[in-house]
């Protein structure tokens, strides 16, 4: 079973990269490519003067249509010429909107594919679309380097694996990259020595695998970095690795999931593609 609806949504221009990916997604897995282009109103009325607010708040309306509908256009006039199957929606919302207008569309996706929610380059409601589609929605994203993706993508895989349920749930959706890769290594990061696997760290994983005729190995690393992240990020490039996957941790936060801090940390420093799940 591979991935036959690829959603991915585009808020500015300069998310060309991402939507790159998202193509060559859809043209490597034969899947039907929904693009929904976003514009975002950032209007907080509360902050405005008497008198001034119903101006303010439509000026702010009327620029997020008028950026939905230009983006459509040069989204439309770029798939144009591509030999895939795609459909294009544009809509407006607020910040306080984007959490069950993008989960809705996640939903019903088989992978969503989206840049990095950090950085310099990050889209400025990138976190947000982010959260959305992997809480609410409850879809596996893939996250892009802003550049697209690379040569070769997906032939070297690393699991992080620490036997956790989100971490089963991104390798199970996660399964047709595993089945296609040349190798795929299992990487533990100073398992417990009171844990379930205490004395087979990553075995199990491997043995059902295996069975799905992956290639995987296992490699149970010691905590010699700072952080669970900086150690991950190290090994993945150390072992040349196109792709990582790996759970999405978070907390709840006044009726929101927010990304914990080694999920946050693995977005923000690692320039590998990197599919979460939860």
């Amino acid at each position: 079973m591979g991935y036959k609806t690829i959603l991915t949504v585009i808020s500015t221009e300069g998310q060309q990269g991402q939507l790159d990916a998202a193509i060559d997604m859809a043209r490597r897995e034969d899947a039907h490519l929904d693009v929904f282009c976003l514009g975002v109103d950032h209007s907080q009325t509360g902050y405005y003067y008497a008198g001034a607010s119903a101006y303010v708040f439509q000026e702010s309306i009327d620029k997020a249509m008028a950026s939905a509908e230009s983006l459509e256009a040069a989204t439309r006039a770029r798939l144009n010429a591509e030999d895939i199957r795609w459909s294009v929606e544009s809509a407006v919302a607020q910040v306080g909107g984007l959490t069950t207008l993008i989960g809705m569309r996640a939903r019903f996706s088989d992978l969503v594919v989206l840049t990095r929610p950090y950085g310099d380059e990050a889209p400025p409601d990138g976190e947000a679309v982010t959260e959305a589609a992997l809480f609410e929605g409850r879809a596996p994203v893939l996250i892009s380097p802003n550049r697209g993706l690379p040569a070769g993508f997906g032939k070297k895989v690393m699991i992080a694996w620490n036997q956790t349920e989100e971490a089963m749930t991104a390798v199970r959706r996660a399964m047709p990259f595993l089945v296609a890769a040349e190798s795929v290594e299992i990487t533990v990061v100073d398992p417990s020595p009171h844990g379930p696997e205490r004395s087979d760290p990553g075995g199990a994983l491997c043995q059902m695998l295996t069975r799905h005729g992956v290639n995987a190995s296992i490699a149970v690393l010691a905590r010699t970095m700072p952080t669970t992240s900086e150690i991950l990020s190290h090994r993945a490039i150390e072992i040349g690795a196109d792709l990582v996957v790996m759970g999405a941790y978070g907390h709840s936060r006044f009726r929101e999931a927010i990304l914990g801090g080694t999920t946050r940390s693995m977005l923000g420093k690692t320039g590998l593609p990197i599919l979460m799940a939860r």
